[in-house]
This record gives structure tokens, C-alpha cells and sequence, in this order.
């Protein structure tokens, strides 16, 4: 019978059971968190940087928007590709800018630990979120749909007529009625 040796068993350390213990883990990932939250305080984005990233956003949304967009997919890897890149503002149409300008306004709210962008316009008055300010950076989230560049009628006049009568001049001598026949088509008379 092997007698028990205790060189080879330690009993571990309350510091080592605290870290086994599920409380233990909990407390560790708690205090990860915290240093993450007190780190995201530190670096929120100001506000001239939130709307220099952002029109930046929109300059680069207003040049590549020549298409239609087939999915979500696309608009995704865009705002990705916008967020950490630069526009190159003179190749953006002046008249288009100068329409966003018009009937586009832009918002910054506060929050603890980041900051968010809406744009304000007359599709989404109450402002719809187009950037959310993160760790220093400008995280876009901007559609070619959700910017208004015209402001017409959204609808046309629905007392119009669809049909109106053609009417006829009686006194006109080119206009001569016992030459029209009735068209038949009959199809292809050389096959």
C-alpha cells in the first residue's frame, strides 16, 4: 500500500481557488469590462470629429451612388470601407452637395461612452442614425436612401383625368375618313 506523500499534492492558494471559482471568473470579466467601459469614456470621438468623419462619409456616399444598389451586402462592405477611408471631396458633384446642404441637417447626441450621428430631414424628421462614435473612431452607418437631395411632390394630382377625349378639327381638308380601313394583323404573308 503506497503511503501518501505530500510533496507531491499541495493544497492551492485562496488567491488560486478565488480564480477557479465561477464567482472568481465572474468578478475577472466584470473588472474586464469595467477597464474597456473607463477606456471607451476616455476616448469618445468630439463633436467636430463626428461631423468631419461623417460629412467625409457622405462625400465618399454621394460619388460612388451612380447605381442602384443590389443588397444590403454592398451598403455594408461600403460603410466598412468608408469608415477608414479618406473622400476625395473634388470629385463629389457640387449641385449634389449643395442639395444635401439644403435639405440635410445633422445631429450629435451624447451618451456615456460613445456618441451618435443622425441626419434630419424630411423623410426622418425625429433623425435617423447615420454614425456611431466609438474608441476615436467614426463608425458609419449611412445609406444613399436615407439622404433627401430633392424636394418635390410626393405625389401627383389625384383628381386628374387619366383619359382625355382626342378631339378632332372638323375643318381640316387634309384630314380625309374614307380611306381608313380596319388593320388586321394576318402575321408574316412570306412564311
Amino acid at each position: 500500500m503506497d503511503q501518501f506523500n505530500s510533496d507531491t499534492y499541495k493544497k492551492q492558494g485562496i488567491v488560486q481557488e478565488f480564480f477557479n471559482s465561477c464567482l472568481g471568473k465572474i468578478v475577472i470579466f466584470l473588472g474586464v469590462l469595467l477597464c474597456l467601459y473607463i477606456f471607451a469614456l476616455i476616448t469618445v470621438p468630439s463633436k467636430e470629429l463626428m461631423f468631419t468623419e461623417t460629412l467625409d462619409n457622405i462625400h465618399e456616399c454621394l460619388q460612388e451612388n451612380d447605381s442602384i444598389k443590389a443588397d444590403e451586402i454592398d451598403e455594408f462592405i461600403n460603410n466598412i470601407s468608408r469608415s477608414f477611408s479618406i473622400a476625395d471631396t473634388t470629385r463629389t458633384n457640387p449641385e449634389v452637395l449643395k442639395a444635401f446642404m439644403k435639405y440635410n441637417r445633422l445631429e450629435v447626441y451624447d451618451y456615456p461612452g460613445f456618441k451618435t450621428i443622425h441626419v434630419v430631414n424630411s423623410m426622418y424628421p425625429e433623425g435617423l442614425r447615420i454614425g456611431i462614435g466609438l474608441f476615436q473612431n467614426v463608425i458609419s452607418t449611412l445609406h444613399y436612401g436615407d439622404l433627401v437631395l430633392s424636394n418635390g411632390a410626393a405625389r401627383g394630382d389625384y383628381n386628374k383625368k387619366l383619359t382625355s377625349p382626342i378631339e378632332m378639327p372638323e375643318d381640316d381638308e387634309d384630314y380625309d375618313e374614307t380611306h381608313v380601313e380596319p388593320y388586321h394583323y394576318d402575321g408574316d404573308p412570306d412564311n
